[in-house]
């Protein structure tokens, strides 16, 4: 019998892939959870990921005409009850604020004063479409003061029954946009240029491909007039919404009162949209990449690109080897990529060499470079790529240094190309119900189906009962004609159909 493969992930992915990826996050200390129920704490390693995406974002939305800007954490009741459709979507998940202060309960411990309940409930930011619109009614008086381009980095609070860190859960962190436009066309042009920002960011910086499209009728952000999506497949055939643009037509400003003179005098109601990612983002990261040794980040987002781990035996070796680490570090730090300097990390823990090692491994750092007397002697190093595996080989210093930026690109690109075709082999284009149901049995892997469709009761039904979704009907798609597959009707287009987080 074959001896089998050791990893430092148990289980592997083929073995469990759910209890992998919470053994990912632990093992790369990313978060952990939390004293409160369905919460976590996301731990420096794993904070550093995101601050890398929101430094990255913010500037694809500055560079866009956007500014930042900070709304209230309550929203009143009143306000979710203006937009019928909008509060039915988030009703269940509210988290609501009756009191504004505790006192002594006479069985021990504390209330909710009974004196102090509010004279109307507050809801903890399930979105902030109701404040913020309220907020652009009173800024908004003529159409001089238009577009308004906002957007806030925040927190919000859905009250999720099942949760799984950074992908579902109660308290997540994210940004959200919102904007007023003039015309329906301005407001429509603003909901596909975000789209194609969270397109390019998840490509090119994620390293993450994803399908543009459109959500069907029932998908849709509750309230808005059409709600696009870039959708990413994660390596055990599930898709992943990573992020939404919303058009929302003149409905959320009837129900807020946005309206402002126009050019011939008239005060007419304006247009708006909103667009959002959040902490989602890097569980997309995390399964999209990572393999049965821990995490893999891709060189954009890794909080270091290189590490250093000097190896030594005594206090002589240590100063010789430390001090020939410090001068690498400066030498790569003098490079650049993605224009920024290279981030680059000594680890001089006093751990033993193979723990550190694969610390560093779990961790997903792109980079791993060990400096032992040897190393020195002979004007080297020793270094390893975390995309390849291996144990790495040894490389003149010069060339080490003035080749990293590039390897870092490498990395990147080969980081992207693995995942897109992995998604392609895991795509398939289906004609039939028969098909499709064979293709999402249980003990199928699943994948992206691209099928003709009418959406209807009748579609989301069968759905319902495989347990699939519709992801979004790409915007790349050619017409065709055919047939919907749950129907017999006719079609024009395919949408993509999948599992999903």
């Amino acid at each position: 019998m074959p001896k089998r493969a050791q990893h430092a992930i148990s289980p592997t992915r083929a073995e469990n892939y759910p209890e992998w990826y919470q053994q990912v996050v632990k093992a790369a200390d990313l978060a952990e959870t939390s004293d409160v129920r369905g919460c976590m704490v996301i731990k420096p390693w794993g904070y550093a990921i995101w601050e890398n995406m929101q430094r990255i974002l913010d500037g694809m939305f500055k560079a866009t005409g956007h500014e930042n800007a900070y709304f209230p954490l309550f929203i009143p009741m009143s306000f979710l009850e203006k937009e019928a459709e909008h509060v039915e979507g988030f009703a269940k998940e509210c988290a609501v604020v009756t009191h504004h202060r505790l006192e002594p309960n006479p069985d021990g411990g504390l209330r909710p004063a009974p004196a102090a309940e509010l004279d109307e409930p507050l809801i903890v930011r399930p979105t902030s479409e109701t404040i913020i619109g309220a907020t652009f009614a009173r800024w908004l008086e003529s159409y001089r003061d238009l577009p308004i381009l906002i957007n806030q980095w925040a927190n919000v609070v859905r009250w999720e029954l099942r949760t799984r860190m950074f992908l579902r859960t109660a308290e997540f962190l994210w940004q959200e946009g919102h904007t007023v436009h003039a015309t329906e066309q301005e407001a429509r042009d603003e909901t596909r240029l975000m789209l194609d920002v969270y397109a390019d960011f998840a490509q090119n910086t994620m390293a993450m491909p994803v399908i543009r499209g459109e959500k069907t009728a029932s998908e849709r952000f509750p309230g808005a007039v059409a709600t696009y999506s870039i959708e990413a497949l994660m390596q055990d055939g599930k898709a992943l919404q990573a992020g939404t643009s919303h058009f929302l037509g003149q409905n959320f400003a009837k129900a807020q009162e946005i309206k402002f003179q126009d050019r011939s005098g008239h005060e007419v109601y304006a247009w708006t949209t909103s667009w959002g990612v959040s902490t989602r983002l890097v569980g997309g990261l995390i399964m999209t990449h990572s393999d049965d040794d821990g995490l893999v980040l891709p060189p954009t987002l890794a909080p270091a690109q290189v590490v250093i781990l000097p190896i030594y035996k005594n206090d002589q070796e240590r100063g010789q080897v430390l001090a020939y680490c410090e001068s690498l570090q400066q030498e790569l730090q003098a490079e650049c990529y993605a224009e920024q300097s290279l981030r680059v990390k000594i680890d001089d823990r006093d751990l033993r060499g193979g723990e550190k090692k694969w610390q560093w491994v779990k961790r997903g750092v792109p980079l791993r470079v060990e400096i032992g007397p040897r190393d020195v002697a002979a004007g080297g190093v020793f270094a390893a790529r975390r995309d390849v595996g291996g144990k790495g080989q040894g490389v003149p210093r010069g060339e080490f240094v003035a080749q990293a930026a590039q390897t870092l690109a490498d990395i990147q690109q080969a980081l992207l190309d693995r995942a897109t075709q992995a998604r392609d082999q895991a795509t398939a284009r289906i004609n039939t119900l028969a098909e499709f149901e064979a293709y999402f049995a249980e003990s199928a892997p699943g994948g992206l189906a691209y099928c003709h469709f009418v959406d209807g009761p009748e579609m989301e039904a069968q759905l319902k009962a495989l347990k699939v979704t519709a992801r979004c009907v790409p915007l790349e798609a050619p017409v065709e004609s055919g047939s919907c597959i749950f129907t017999g009707q006719p079609s024009q287009r395919r949408g993509v159909f999948a599992r999903a987080y």
